[in-house]
């Protein structure tokens, strides 16, 4: 994600092209305000990401883990492949219902 920057009068008049930009280019937009602190428009989807980041992150054990699980991802280690259906039942997610219809009880 790399960073454009521009002034509040230009972000002002161009809000929806801007907020368009950010979404698709997924690029924040400092917006400098005269007098103020600037400030950053970014994707919704983005601004969630970074922070489940860094409630990820903040605990360094956790953080730890988490980069040895990424290395031995990376490295083929420790893996293993599950269906969807055993994915739901390992982690105890709700069966999705099927759209169009109701479920057969």
């Amino acid at each position: 994600m790399s960073t454009l920057a521009t002034t509040y009068t230009r972000a002002r008049a161009a809000l929806a092209a801007l907020c368009d930009e950010v979404i698709e280019s997924r690029d924040a937009v400092i917006i400098r305000r005269r007098g103020k602190e600037d400030v950053a428009l970014i994707a919704a989807t983005e601004l969630r990401s970074l922070l489940e980041t860094a409630h990820l992150t903040a605990s360094p054990a956790n953080a730890r883990r988490l980069t040895r699980a990424l290395r031995d991802a990376k490295a083929g280690r420790n893996m293993t492949r599950l269906s969807a259906g055993a994915l739901r039942t390992w982690s105890a997610l709700p069966v999705p219902e099927k759209r169009g219809g109701r479920r057969k009880p």
